[in-house]
């Protein structure tokens, strides 16, 4: 059964975050993964976090499984150290369906 996350950013280096969705599209495909929307907000109404959010997007996995392992790979995890985590100051998971 497919499985979707919205999820929250703060992106504080557009370009180092754009780096980061180049270098692991090749990865999140490879499980079956998508984004299906992306947008970028500039002012937020309303929130359940004090956590800034400048980017919203929805992701999708084939299933639970696909989206667990697109997590834990070595490949991703290498790609999120050297892009993501200097790119992004907070992740806010606004819902998992």
């Amino acid at each position: 059964m497919q499985i979707k996350r919205l999820v929250g950013l703060n992106i504080v280096d557009d370009d180092m975050y754009q780096s980061y969705r180049d270098a692991m599209m090749p990865i999140l495909k490879s499980y079956g993964g998508n984004f299906e929307y992306d947008f970028k907000i500039l002012e937020v109404l309303k929130s359940k976090t004090n956590d800034p959010i400048n980017r919203v997007f929805l992701i999708s996995f084939l299933d639970k499984d696909s989206m667990n392992l697109f997590f834990v790979d070595k490949k991703y995890l290498k790609v999120k150290q050297k892009y993501f985590e200097k790119s992004v100051t907070h992740m806010t998971q606004i819902a998992i369906y």
